[in-house]
């Protein structure tokens, strides 16, 4: 069977840019996104996790009661939906595939959505929230290798209009989402091609070449009640360039 391309036919929100950091609230029934990419996407998300685990997967000593409060939400989350059918060891998923509920968490939920999920935690006395576990399978011009354990102004250093104000305003957001009201915001850039696994070392500057795909991240932010782990989710969007754009 021919796996179906990891493209979507549409963006489904609009994408009149926004100043950094250009968040706004979200209801938390549409947190996370089955759309018209699963199949393809997920076939994509599980290789990377069988064939290149270390480069997409991080968890930091420390940070493994918020990786299991995560993928717990996520599974309360995916039992209001219809298109996922849960047991107590297993999830059967839209494309029919069934990924066992193991010791591993992330790469558990790495299997089974289209989310990427980083995991921001704030150590006891210090003024930034670090990250502390990812599963990052489409990385956008970033190496989670390089990110981890990182606070969040020295992740965002090669963002040339990420700077002192914008950083304080983002702590600011990381410090005060409540638990049970999420912000979103997302962005837009040029994928020269149809790989979502594109990652590059820091300041290693942005292609120049035209590009007949856009690619959009629809970045949710929400607090775990237990834990106090903010976690940062992304759906990836890519669809060629010129296609209908829901919302525009």
């Amino acid at each position: 069977m021919t796996t179906p391309p990891p493209l979507q036919s549409a963006i489904p929100y609009p994408l009149a840019p926004r100043a950094l950091p250009g968040i706004q609230p979200l209801d938390p029934a549409d947190w996370l996104l089955v759309d018209d990419a699963y199949a393809g996407q997920l076939a994509e998300r599980r290789l990377l996790l069988r064939a290149r685990r270390a480069d997409v997967l991080q968890v930091l000593p420390g940070a493994e009661p918020a990786a299991e409060e995560l993928r717990t939400v996520v599974l309360e989350h995916l039992r209001a939906r219809a298109d996922f059918d849960i047991d107590a060891g297993s999830v059967r998923c839209p494309d029919g595939h069934v990924v066992p509920l193991t010791d591993d968490p992330l790469g558990d939920l790495g299997a089974m959505v289209q989310e990427d999920f980083c995991l921001m935690e704030k150590p006891e006395g210090a003024g930034e929230h670090v990250l502390t576990a990812a599963v990052l399978c489409f990385p956008s011009r970033w190496t989670l290798a390089q990110k981890i354990g990182r606070p969040l102004m020295r992740i965002h250093a090669p963002v040339a209009p990420y700077d002192d104000d914008i950083g304080k305003r983002v702590q600011r957001l990381f410090d005060g989402v409540r638990a049970g009201r999420p912000l979103w915001r997302s962005n837009l850039i040029r994928n020269a091609g149809t790989a979502l696994f594109n990652p590059a070392p820091e300041f290693h500057g942005q292609p120049t070449i035209p590009s007949p795909y856009l690619r959009s991240e629809r970045q949710c932010i929400l607090r775990l009640p237990a834990t106090g782990a903010v976690v940062f989710s992304i759906h990836t969007f890519l669809v060629r360039a010129g296609s209908e754009i829901v919302g525009r």
